[in-house]
């Protein structure tokens, strides 16, 4: 994919650090910079965090957040901004102020709340707060399925006709445009994720489901890919589309890893990049 600008294009990821690699604001950088565009990050909490789990996290000092977010903003240009991990309120406060403060544009959050391996990452008195003053200022939420259930308290099982329903409710919270995931559905041959907006309406995209033991980071992976199609001007529609197609082709050729643990030869899949 080429560049459409006389400039490298820039995306800021806002996550948290994950010593492993597989997940936050490392993979959110490799998948940047794969598609040739430049990675700036901030980070937003320390993990203890391997391929088995996320074991601990300690939040980044709100003060600490701020400063690292300005530092960077007064320095350089940011064509769109990827956001993952926030960790608690006050984190999530700090954000706002900053995407008013520097009209930050083409933002997509990942509502991330726990890690794959069932650790909380977003504390729960700072979901609603999430909803009410971060959500109306995004241009894209991409929640998954338990996600979209614990916002909406709702019973969403990623069926086709429960979308215009549940779109509708993310709309009513001020969501510009939600791409509903699918990896958590019943169904067993397809992903299918559906991108709604208020302008576009609905679109749908699916692919086969890749048989791996590589789960984590998955979200990471296509918010941030979004993201940089989107620094590169591309549409929603266009960004969301090469990031899922992205996505599968790295997990269809995925790298070994070879672990210490349980089985001294067991290995892991990752995605290649």
């Amino acid at each position: 994919m080429n560049c459409i600008k006389d400039y490298t294009p820039t995306v800021l990821t806002i996550a948290g650090f994950d010593p492993y690699g597989g997940a936050g604001i490392q993979i959110d950088t490799k998948v940047i910079q794969a598609l040739d565009v430049y990675a700036f990050s901030v980070s937003t909490a320390l993990t203890a965090q391997s391929s088995i789990g996320v074991r601990d996290l300690q939040s980044t000092d709100p003060k600490m957040f701020r400063l690292q977010l300005e530092t960077l903003l007064n320095d350089v240009k940011v064509d769109a901004v990827k956001i993952g991990m926030l960790a608690n309120a006050e984190i999530i406060q700090v954000l706002v102020e900053t995407i008013d403060k520097y009209a930050l544009k083409n933002i997509v959050l990942d509502t991330v709340l726990l890690s794959s391996s069932g650790k909380i990452l977003l504390e729960k008195d700072a979901i609603a707060y999430m909803m009410n003053e971060l959500f109306s200022r995004v241009d894209l939420i991409t929640p998954n399925i338990p996600e979209v259930n614990t916002f909406l308290k709702s019973q969403y099982e990623g069926n086709y006709d429960e979308v215009k329903m549940i779109s509708g409710s993310f709309f009513e919270k001020g969501v510009n445009a939600v791409l509903i995931k699918g990896g958590h559905s019943l169904d067993q041959d397809k992903a299918t994720d559906y991108l709604v907006s208020k302008t576009e309406g609905l679109i749908t995209f699916s692919t086969s489901r890749i048989q791996t033991n590589h789960t984590r980071g998955t979200g990471c992976f296509l918010s941030s890919a979004i993201a940089a199609l989107l620094a590169k001007g591309e549409t929603l529609e266009k960004s969301v589309g090469s990031a899922k197609e992205f996505l599968t082709q790295r997990l269809e050729i995925s790298s070994e890893i070879q672990f210490n643990y349980i089985d001294k030869n067991s290995i892991r899949k990752e995605p290649l990049l």
